[in-house]
């Protein structure tokens, strides 16, 4: 989704719940109050350094298939690790990645060489500020919570019904993600985004063929090959739509970005980033959730007979498998991270899949756990990067899809005769999930 500050939890000076200080002196002053547990490997702390020791037994093919018995060992062996098979340091402790989020000045987004440049163009979510604040700021009201309540939330209660009309046509068997949660998913995002010259089957198509460009880190010619030509698709749709929003404004982030002196390349790398991400992220985070509550009958009653845990169990989902499960950092500079040196220049994976169940923080972590003590975890990101679609998928998710789907098929469960599948790392979730209902 859009990445984006988080202005309730960018308390100046916090280095757990907000930026860190970039002066040397504030910084050292600041970490000298941090409890010990927590300080270790924060940039600039003195202790003793190590390389990172190579973790050349992973693999890309396993990541994607399961990638958390591979998580829970590199944790245990280091908080950094070099993985040659994606060609860069994987971080996985959660204090780690924390470090790393709220460290833009060591810990840069605008990396080299970088992926989604190649897939998307250079979006916010590859620029720190100031640029990555110009980018953000030109994303206006659209996505504020506000503005969801008032105008969006209506238009997820009828493009759920459309959803939930077909999937009951194809009947018990049918597949929730592909039947109901990508539709659903992608014609919200179409309408968000104001893409009113395409369907929502070329948001599916956009979105998955520019993401496998992201991920593509094992350099398929395929892959860039699909992707490239959705990006293209997307200018082609991007330059047709915003002389009509200019004429024709509505609340859609299109019709926004129409009238604001934002250079076209930037519209086009921020919206391509945006398909993305706001497609996979309440698709995932839908199919997840409702994947897990069935298998975990004790919580999905307790759910049921209480709708405020709609919202708890959408966080818990968001914790266990994070949809965007890894993003990429570069040192700016020499630091020490984890106790494991770094230098400038390295590229970094923040793996926000394993940081979400580091045990250091969360009790049970392996565990799907809708009760477990609330705290914060890292799937949304954090710090300037903190994702602003967190409350529009929160939206279509936790309050108008959940409650409808279990209220709308009595008996919903999985299809004992055909299992559901889970894939990938870069990006995580179902990708089959035939469902029966009565």
């Amino acid at each position: 989704m859009t990445a984006t500050s988080n202005d309730a939890t960018a308390t100046p000076g916090c280095p757990f719940t907000g930026e860190l200080p970039t002066d040397p002196a504030e910084l050292q002053a600041l970490m000298a109050q941090v409890p010990a547990s927590h300080s270790a490997g924060t940039p600039g702390t003195a202790g003793p350094a190590r390389e990172a020791p190579v973790a050349d037994w992973v693999t890309i093919d396993d990541l994607y298939r399961d990638p958390f018995p591979i998580y829970q060992r590199l944790r245990a062996e280091a908080p950094v690790h070099w993985v040659p098979a994606v060609n860069r340091f994987m971080v996985t402790s959660y204090d780690a990645c924390h470090t790393i989020e709220q460290d833009e000045s060591t810990f840069s987004a605008d990396e080299r060489a970088s992926l989604m440049k190649r897939a998307m163009g250079h979006s916010m979510l590859r620029k720190d500020n100031p640029e990555h604040q110009v980018d953000r700021d030109s994303y206006g009201s659209t996505l504020r919570p506000g503005t969801i309540k008032k105008h969006w939330t209506g238009i997820f209660e009828a493009n759920h019904e459309t959803c939930m009309a077909q999937l009951k046509a194809k009947g018990p068997g049918a597949d929730f993600i592909w039947d109901y949660a990508a539709p659903y998913a992608a014609e919200n995002l179409r309408l968000v985004m104001g893409f009113h010259n395409a369907t929502q089957q070329d948001m599916q198509r956009w979105s998955q063929t520019m993401i496998n460009g992201t991920g593509n880190y094992a350099d398929d010619d395929a892959v860039w090959a699909a992707s490239e030509a959705s990006s293209a698709e997307v200018d082609a749709a991007i330059d047709e739509m915003l002389p009509y929003l200019r004429e024709n404004p509505d609340q859609s982030l299109l019709s926004g970005l129409a009238s604001m002196p934002i250079p076209l390349e930037a519209i086009r790398a921020n919206l391509k980033m945006t398909i993305g991400g706001g497609l996979n992220e309440p698709r995932d985070v839908l199919g997840t959730t409702v994947w897990a509550l069935l298998n975990h009958r004790d919580q999905l009653d307790a759910v049921l007979a209480d709708p405020a845990l709609h919202a708890k169990a959408f966080e818990e989902s968001v914790r266990w498998v994070a949809p965007i499960g890894m993003y990429p950092r570069e040192a700016t500079t020499d630091t020490v991270l984890g106790g494991i040196q770094l230098h400038q220049g390295d590229r970094i994976g923040v793996v926000l899949g394993a940081a979400n169940r580091d045990p250091e923080v969360f009790e049970d972590p392996e565990e799907f756990n809708i009760f477990r003590p609330k705290k914060p975890h890292l799937g949304f990101g954090g710090g300037v990067h903190f994702c602003a679609g967190t409350w529009i998928a929160r939206a279509q998710v936790a309050q108008v899809a959940m409650p409808r789907v279990f209220a709308e098929l009595p008996g919903l469960r999985l299809d004992p005769a055909n299992a559901a599948v889970n894939a990938g790392w870069v990006f995580r979730g179902l990708v089959k999930m035939p469902v029966i209902w009565d």
